[in-house]
């Protein structure tokens, strides 16, 4: 018997059984937004990390893992390309529509007004 011993380390079969799945769902993403996409990982918090992708047709869309390790490792398995962070080429590539703008507007494209500290009465 060896001295040194070789153990997964805790959960390691469990985080790869995440990245998979949202490996599927990026796959699903890709394949529906003109057969392939962009990819950035994003550092959300301690709780979260954020995939945003950019499909060849100009959709975007997102996916969370729990760990930036778990997001890496779905990177990986779906074969997008990965970009270090958002620039404004990939931005350019980004199609929003009708509902983004309407969201980003808020009141002016006649929006609801959330009551805030600042606004109690709304």
């Amino acid at each position: 018997m060896s001295d040194e011993t070789t153990t997964a380390p805790a959960g390691s079969a469990s985080d790869e059984r995440r990245a998979r799945r949202i490996a599927k769902h990026i796959n699903a993403f890709t394949a529906a937004h003109g057969g392939s996409a962009d990819g950035v990982v994003e550092y959300v918090g301690r709780i979260s990390t954020r995939i945003v992708l950019v499909g060849a047709d100009g959709a975007w869309g997102d996916q969370v893992a729990p760990t930036p390790a778990i997001a890496d490792r779905a990177v990986e398995l779906s074969g997008i390309t990965r970009h270090e962070s958002f620039d404004g080429e990939l931005g350019l590539r980004v199609r929003t529509g009708a509902y983004e703008w309407k969201r980003m507007a808020g009141l002016q494209l006649g929006g609801t007004q959330k009551p805030d500290a600042r606004n109690p009465a709304a």
